[in-house]
């Protein structure tokens, strides 16, 4: 049996329908953040862990993200709080792009695509105490 060419395509391409753009081309052509100093006080906020990608290895698209929230002394993760941002000039909001991936326990993306290059990102969690947390989240993709 002969199969329709338009068929043959959609069984090629069905393996990836499920990585989506995290970066696009354009986004990481854009230049970097202006410098800032950081500001914040002494609190317990939540802690963040960044379990894939590693910040010591390349990886290649499409690849995994996950992050885990630690919230402290008994409070919760304010989800709706939850900010993830590309470092770049201007800042880019990665949030809603991730929006089904961000839970109260962390982000967690099975298939995520970027271009080639080293890419910067900030993750911001508050919890329900109103205390917040930032980490960077750096990887380099490679082709």
């Amino acid at each position: 049996m002969i199969l329709p060419t338009a068929f043959v395509a959609v069984l090629l391409t069905a393996g990836n329908s499920s990585a989506f753009d995290l970066i696009t081309e354009a986004e990481a052509r854009l230049p970097p953040p202006q410098r800032t100093i950081p500001r914040g006080g002494i609190t317990r906020g939540p802690s963040i862990v960044i379990m894939a990608p590693g910040s010591d290895k390349d990886v290649k698209a499409p690849f995994a993200i996950r992050v885990n929230f630690e919230p402290h002394g008994g409070s919760k993760i304010d989800v709706a709080t939850v900010k993830v941002t590309y470092l770049k000039r201007p800042l880019i909001d990665l949030t809603p792009r991730l929006k089904g991936a961000i839970s109260e326990t962390g982000i967690d993306v099975a298939d995520a695509n970027a271009p080639p290059g080293t890419h910067d990102i900030r993750i911001d969690v508050t919890d329900a105490e109103g205390r917040t947390r930032s980490a960077l989240l750096s990887f380099t993709v490679v082709k």
